[in-house]
């Protein structure tokens, strides 16, 4: 391995760490300061926050990946992410920004939801705690598989540590490197590192695309779209072979949004409510950006795996494979600095999220309700620790597929929080039995899709995005059960 891949690979982690130890300092004295950076992010950090925090290594790897394989036809889910993406900010960010801070000044979606239906407050605020933190065990999961692919990859052999394999040597560095700088800066450093990870990311999804068709062995748009046409037409085709289910599957991950907790919290830090607006506009356009760079990386580095003769055994790990072959030992580290930003911005986001609600709404709320914030502040970095260890042991199968860890959290937190979230910040009628039967009627709902197997086949057809089912059913359990069980107290409360 090249000395100039190590000199940008430490550039980044100590870039990092410095950027913790900086938010330590600055802003980790309260646990609003620690969970949710004193509700003073610009919209520019809350912007690149929020969306490098979502994209993930799915960004870098699982896109790329699924466009490699299957052409055009898998961009409707960037598609479907986009649309999604914009109502979140249109819809949901300024009424959760103004409604946290009306309902008791909650610095966690349970506890929003607890002030917001008093009348099933501990209810409300345990089974919520519970679906996010075994979800984002899952999802968190992802991105240490995506980070053991990156050093498997591109490291083989390298690192010897302790006899693990490179695979399981990845997992622990990638996991260490986020819980040093969680740990110590809290939100503030997770935000502030989300919105570098966020320029570099961004910067490596417009560089990679175009060095692969422009560059030695690319042929430029024209040749490389002959070279898709005389494998598979279908591979630059947005339609062709292409089922209304599987569309429909495709598009509705943008569903997603409404309910991901590390993503709408960025909403609820945001400094005042007028900077919602520019904060939308910066986070469509990096968004905009980035999801053509991956589609474009995908689809047209088949063509020049093609016209190369290259065997890709993984088409997760195009990404890493062109970066090691077409660039600099120097551009090739901070390649996979891109990638490590993807994955480390999302980790760190979902571990801290966890973190919050073990702290917030487990230990200060049934062992310790007279907790300190110097107390809850340490008790949240234990947490943070325990939960990446957890993710670190689903995470240590390496024949475990990026994409799909994504989809199923993805889908869980869809189902059990975006329909409540939605309802509960526009629709005055919802209440707290509603709450918590959409909650776990959606959750359930994804949990026995998948396990049936109908996100793969479905009456003898293709599979349904388990989204689609979960989202529908919490839908119509929070409207049927807040119609038939009003609550007047709280709907009277929200009145006023």
């Amino acid at each position: 391995m090249a000395i100039g891949v190590w000199i940008s690979l430490f550039a980044y982690f100590a870039l990092m760490i410095a950027i913790g130890l900086y938010a330590m300092r600055k802003s980790t004295s309260t646990s609003e300061d620690y969970m949710l950076g004193g509700r003073a992010l610009s919209p520019q950090v809350a912007a690149l926050s929020a969306g490098a925090s979502d994209m993930s290594g799915w960004l870098l790897l699982g896109l790329p990946g699924a466009m490699f394989v299957s052409g055009l036809g898998s961009a409707w889910i960037g598609i479907g992410l986009l649309v999604g993406a914009f109502f979140n900010w249109t819809l949901v960010a300024p009424r959760l920004r103004e409604q946290t801070v009306h309902y008791g000044n909650a610095i966690t979606i349970p506890e929003f939801l607890a002030n917001r239906f008093p009348t099933r407050a501990m209810s409300l605020r345990t089974v919520s705690a519970i679906v996010i933190v075994v979800f984002f065990a899952v999802y968190t999961a992802s991105g240490l598989v995506a980070g053991g692919k990156l050093f498997e990859s591109a490291f083989s052999g390298v690192i010897n540590i302790g006899g693990l394999s490179d695979y399981a040597a990845g997992v622990l560095i990638t996991l260490g490197v986020v819980l040093v700088y969680t740990v110590i800066g809290g939100f503030l450093a997770v935000s502030m590192t989300d919105f570098v990870q966020g320029c570099i990311m961004m910067l490596a999804l417009v560089i990679m695309p175009a060095v692969v068709l422009f560059g030695e062995g690319g042929g430029g748009f024209s040749q490389a779209s002959q070279t898709l046409n005389e494998v598979d037409p279908t591979l630059l085709s947005w339609t062709e072979g292409l089922t209304f289910i599987g569309w429909l599957s495709a598009v509705t991950w943008g569903l997603g949004y409404f309910g991901q907790p590390h993503i709408i919290v960025r909403f609820m830090a945001i400094r005042t409510l007028k900077d919602v607006p520019v904060a939308r506009n910066i986070g469509m356009s990096w968004m905009l950006i980035s999801l053509v760079g991956a589609i474009s990386l995908g689809v047209f580095g088949r063509a020049y795996a093609i016209r190369n003769g290259m065997d890709v055994q993984d088409p997760e790990t195009i990404f890493i494979i062109l970066a090691d072959l077409l660039f600099h030992p120097l551009i090739t580290g901070f390649l996979y600095a891109a990638l490590l930003a993807a994955i480390m911005s999302t980790i760190s986001s979902q571990l801290l999220v966890s973190s919050s609600s073990l702290t917030e709404d487990f230990y200060r709320l049934f062992l310790r309700k007279e907790a300190t914030d110097k107390e809850t502040v340490g008790v949240g970095r234990i947490s943070v620790v325990l939960v990446g260890l957890v993710a670190a042991v689903i995470a240590s199968d390496p024949d475990s597929q990026v994409l799909g860890l994504v989809s199923n959290a993805w889908a869980g937190f869809g189902a059990a929080f975006g329909p409540l979230i939605i309802l509960s910040l526009m629709w005055s009628r919802t209440n707290g039995a509603g709450a918590i039967a959409g909650m776990v009627v959606g959750a359930v709902t994804v949990m026995i899709w998948i396990s049936l197997g109908w996100n793969g086949e479905f009456m003898g057809g293709p599979g349904v995005y388990e989204i689609i089912p979960g989202f529908i059913a919490s839908f119509i359990a929070i409207l049927v059960v807040s119609s038939v069980t009003a609550d007047a107290g709280e709907y009277q409360q929200i009145q006023r």
